[in-house]
């Protein structure tokens, strides 16, 4: 897999920034766990130029807050992964084979077939792994994401 080719990076969000927990408030308030050093390989992308999203199935107000706080797009709601991962390419001006989708689960199958880099973090579930070309050492929520950009950015980098 050539890293040093990747022009756009798409993360689900449960499962691979978090840890695929739920946890809910005596008053209905959900909130997750993320992995704080993701943000800093978020930043490393950044460095490069490289357009990263959030795309989820879910609507959920938690998904937009790390998304501010990390300061990327987020798409929520999405039940077709593949036509989204289309339209920003397409919106974005960049091959699909440029791509990066990260995933876990069955509802990233559509989206991981399209891209050139189809990315499951450690704990994946075992349907999705047909359809990776790399899984991480990480599990999602623990520092698979921070990997995924690290990898990225040191592809990059040692381009000097």
């Amino acid at each position: 897999m050539n890293l040093k080719k990747i022009k756009l990076v798409l993360f689900d969000f449960d499962g691979v920034f978090t840890d695929n927990s739920v946890y809910i408030s005596h008053d209905g308030i959900e909130s997750v766990r993320c992995y704080r050093s993701d943000g800093i390989g978020i930043s490393k992308l950044k460095t490069l130029k490289i357009p990263t999203y959030i795309i989820s199935t879910e609507s959920n107000i938690v998904v937009s807050v790390r998304a501010k706080k990390l300061k990327i797009p987020v798409l929520q709601n999405v039940k077709d992964k593949s036509k989204s991962v289309k339209k920003l390419c397409n919106d974005l001006n960049i091959k699909l084979e440029d791509t990066m989708f990260v995933g876990n689960d069955i509802n990233d199958i559509n989206a991981l077939n399209i891209v050139g880099f189809p990315i499951g973090v450690l704990d994946s579930y075992p349907e999705i792994i047909p359809h990776i070309k790399y899984k991480t050492s990480k599990p999602g929520g623990h520092g698979a994401v921070r990997e995924v950009c690290d990898l990225i950015f040191n592809a990059h980098v040692n381009l000097n």
